[in-house]
């Protein structure tokens, strides 16, 4: 089955998180309607950019789907209080996991969708049994964690991964979407999303570019996504 629409889902952490009100109402005016959230516990990667009571009061703000990935070490107390919030899905590390069935049940008896997040050097092979349960697949495309260090780039692997796992959920004629995150940048979007990608996490080297407005980055982010779509092959099961 061929994907034919793509998410753009802007990265809170590239947002002016001094301002966050002010943040979010902007880019509900652009339409989007998809917020990606970074919680992130500072001993899986070396980064706190919101806490809890953060998302709590972001959620009072917004009637936007709050897209959120756990870089954590206890997934079950970060899953559950992610559901006490209401979000509306969840994502968490395989690398940090030792009850990985038992947290896809967790989010998805919860009501929200269930997905796993892999870092760069994951093999897809650690899906092999979970894929089915999965509503998505996070393919870290930097190390987790490491974006504001500018010297981190997207792994030149990066477009082979997606592509991998395209074709492994095709073949399995799943409804798997796939989620890119790390370094989505306007050169790299309309390779990613022809290998395909569902949903692009933007951060601060497409939807916040500094030099143009988020309206202008979102109409240039939409034609690399076109171009992308124009290009993407269906693969036969």
């Amino acid at each position: 089955m061929q994907k034919n629409s793509v998410i753009i889902a802007p990265s809170i952490m590239s947002a002016d998180l001094c301002n966050l009100e002010t943040s979010i109402k902007a880019l509900e005016k652009e339409g989007l309607d998809t917020l990606h959230i970074d919680i992130i516990d500072g001993a899986f990667s070396p980064s706190m950019p919101l806490g809890i009571d953060t998302v709590k009061q972001m959620r009072k703000l917004t009637d936007m789907q709050f897209d959120v990935h756990l870089m954590t070490n206890d997934n079950e107390f970060f899953i559950q209080e992610m559901i006490d919030i209401g979000v509306e899905q969840i994502s968490f590390h395989l690398e940090s996991s030792m009850h990985t069935d038992r947290y896809l049940n967790l989010i998805k008896n919860s009501g929200a969708k269930a997905g796993v997040a892999l870092n760069p050097t994951t093999p897809l092979s650690t899906l092999d049994y979970l894929l089915p349960q999965c509503d998505t697949v996070l393919l870290m495309l930097i190390n987790p964690g490491f974006a504001t260090f500018k010297s981190e780039k997207q792994v030149p692997y990066a477009a082979e991964k997606v592509q991998d796992l395209y074709e492994l959920i095709q073949r399995r004629n799943l409804q798997t979407q796939i989620e890119v995150d790390g370094r989505v940048s306007m050169d790299s979007i309309a390779t990613l999303v022809e290998h395909g990608a569902d949903t692009l996490v933007a951060g601060s080297t497409s939807l916040f570019m500094k030099d143009q407005s988020v309206s202008e980055n979102k109409q240039t982010m939409e034609q690399h996504i076109q171009a992308g779509l124009s290009r993407r092959k269906v693969v036969n099961s």
